[in-house]
């Protein structure tokens, strides 16, 4: 039930995000929710290899930086397997990703 739960504010997230910015377009509360879903999928798999080299990289130390890197790549990647998702620029993925991890640390701490 969790997991839907974030789900659905995820996508919540990223259709406020999407009327707030205008470099952000989402068709439809449904796009956006199999967005959430698709970045949720990315970012447990190619998002985890990505961040593994990384973090031993920085040696653990901006862990939280590469966490919102890596999740930006996701947000841009999921842009280009829907149409009816863009975000224009890097900068507003970036935007993205730390708008998402700060609402879900508020949810996980709350």
């Amino acid at each position: 039930m969790g997991f839907i739960l974030e789900l659905l504010i995820n996508a919540g997230v990223l259709f406020l995000l999407a009327y707030l910015m205008p470099s952000v377009i989402i068709k439809n509360y449904g796009t956006a929710i199999g967005v959430a879903l698709v970045i949720g999928i990315l970012n447990a798999t190619v998002g985890f290899l990505l961040r593994i080299p990384l973090n031993i990289v920085t040696l653990g130390l901006l862990n939280f930086v590469v966490r919102l890197v890596v999740t930006a790549v996701v947000i841009k990647l999921a842009d280009k397997l829907f149409t009816g998702f863009e975000v224009r620029g890097f900068g507003s993925a970036l935007i993205i990703a730390l708008v998402m991890a700060l609402v879900g640390s508020l949810l996980y701490f709350g």
